[in-house]
């Protein structure tokens, strides 16, 4: 049972993990002269060298050592370091090569496909405006695949992955830290075969590298395990649907970025598809609002 204290804490935690996250594309735009998977590589080799420290500074070996010993929630690790592994993949391919604001939609998809998953596996009620949120959503998808032909690949790619790995990692009894840790190693010998034994690139050879170069790359491993460690803490602490209301801060800060900076195109087809997935977050906050109100208002008393 979550106490006032740890909802407070997960609260701050999602506001981190999602205000890193959203800035991100400022990172990887800096660096979007490396190859995606190049840059996935770093993601996953540095990310297993700061947890390494992190942990030993904490002295949490023990607690790794346990997950490793349980055949089963290593097995279900190995899914969700897979399902990471293509989510950090593709959100760096879409950043550096114009579809931004495929991202961010698909960051805006996910609190509502929260919802759906939280109902599905969760047994988490949703209520008439939750119900038709997500029916608002996939409305807009389907007009989007209808009128003009196409589908929101990118968008819902993202979407779904990281809504699976949310899931899995609320269901499983492994705390953040570790978690994160285990599964960048399962991921560190795909990363370190595709660095040693597939073409060189441009910028594979390290020692070829400016020092301005090295130290972002290397830099990967704290832009990408801090918003993590921070969403994970939270998902531990609160709702899986109280968490997706979290998650407009993201897309919302890639949106701006996309837009406004980077000057990604918002042509009449992505404006008919965010505006259905906007009114269906709006819906779902509107809802979300009223149902907390009636849950704090005081029970009359006879």
């Amino acid at each position: 049972m979550t106490t006032d204290s740890s909802v407070k804490q997960g609260y701050m935690y999602a506001t981190l993990a999602f205000l890193m996250w959203g800035l991100a594309p400022i990172y990887f735009k800096s660096i979007e002269q490396v190859d995606a998977l190049e840059i996935l590589v770093h993601r996953v080799i540095w990310s297993v060298v700061f947890i390494f420290i992190v942990i030993s500074l904490r002295n949490n070996w023990d607690k790794v050592r346990k997950v490793l010993s349980n055949t089963k929630l290593l097995m279900m690790l190995v899914v969700t370091a897979l399902l990471l592994g293509f989510n950090w993949g593709l959100f760096i391919w879409a950043v550096n090569n114009g579809y931004m604001l495929d991202a961010s939609l698909g960051y805006y998809i996910n609190p509502l496909l929260n919802v759906f998953l939280g109902m599905l596996f969760l047994s988490e009620k949703l209520r008439l405006g939750q119900k038709i949120a997500v029916l608002l959503a996939s409305t807009g998808v389907v007009i989007q695949l209808i009128t003009f032909g196409s589908f929101p690949y990118i968008a819902l790619s993202l979407a779904c992955s990281f809504a699976i790995y949310g899931l899995l990692r609320k269901k499983m009894a492994v705390e953040s830290l570790p978690g994160i840790f285990i599964e960048s190693l399962i991921l560190l010998p795909l990363a370190l075969g595709y660095w040693f034994f597939l073409a060189p690139s441009a910028t594979s050879n390290m020692f070829d590298n400016t020092l301005s170069l090295n130290a972002l790359l290397i830099a990967a491993g704290i832009v990408t395990t801090l918003p993590l460690l921070s969403f994970t803490a939270a998902a531990k602490r609160l709702p899986y649907s109280t968490l997706g209301f979290f998650q407009y801060i993201g897309p919302s800060l890639m949106f701006i970025l996309a837009v406004m900076f980077y000057g990604e195109e918002f042509d009449i087809e992505r404006v008919i598809t965010f505006a259905f997935i906007w009114g269906a977050l709006l819906l779902f906050s509107l809802d979300s609002l009223r149902a907390s109100k009636i849950k704090k208002s005081p029970v009359p008393q006879n």
